[in-house]
C-alpha cells in the first residue's frame, strides 16, 4: 500500500515536471494551434492522472516483479539508452534495428524472430517518418554520408 502511494508520488512529481519542461518549448508559428508543446502536455497530463489514481486507490497488496523481470527491465532502459545516444552516429536504421531487437529478444528470446522483427519495425518506421511524416532523418551512419 505505501509502495504504490510512493509511486504515484514519483509520477505526479515527475509529470508535473515534464509538464513544466514542455512549456519551456518555444513555438516558432503563433498562428499553429497545434504546436510542439501539446504533444508533452497531454503525456504529462495522462501521466498526472494515473499518478493521482495511485495516490487516492493504492492496490492493499501489490504483486511485486521477480527479479529476472527487474533485471530486463534495467536491460531495457539500458538498450534504450544506448538507442538514443546511438542514433545520431549510427543512423535510424541500424540502430533502429539493433534497439527493436534488442527489446524483441528480452521478450521472447528467439534470435532469428528478434532480428527479423529488429530490421522490419526499423524499416517501418523509417517508410512512416521520413515519407508520411516528412521528417529528415538520417537513414545510415554519418560516416557514410560524407
Amino acid at each position: 500500500m505505501q509502495t504504490d502511494r510512493i509511486f504515484g508520488l514519483v509520477v505526479v512529481i515527475g509529470a508535473l515536471a515534464f509538464f513544466a519542461g514542455a512549456l519551456q518549448i518555444q513555438t516558432s508559428f503563433l498562428s499553429d494551434p497545434v504546436g510542439p508543446r501539446v504533444f508533452p502536455m497531454v503525456i504529462s497530463a495522462a501521466a498526472l492522472l494515473c499518478g493521482l489514481t495511485f495516490l487516492a486507490k493504492p492496490d492493499a497488496e501489490p504483486d511485486w516483479p521477480e527479479r529476472a523481470a527487474w533485471v530486463n527491465m534495467g536491460i531495457a532502459l539500458a538498450v534504450l539508452v544506448a538507442y538514443a545516444y546511438g542514433i545520431g552516429p549510427l543512423g535510424f536504421l541500424l540502430s533502429t534495428a539493433l534497439a527493436a531487437a534488442g527489446i524483441s529478444y528480452l521478450i521472447s528470446p528467439n534470435v532469428r524472430f528478434a532480428a527479423l522483427t529488429g530490421i522490419g519495425l526499423s524499416l517501418v518506421l523509417y517508410i512512416i517518418f521520413k515519407y508520411g511524416l516528412g521528417l529528415g532523418l538520417f537513414a545510415f551512419p554519418r560516416a557514410l554520408m560524407l
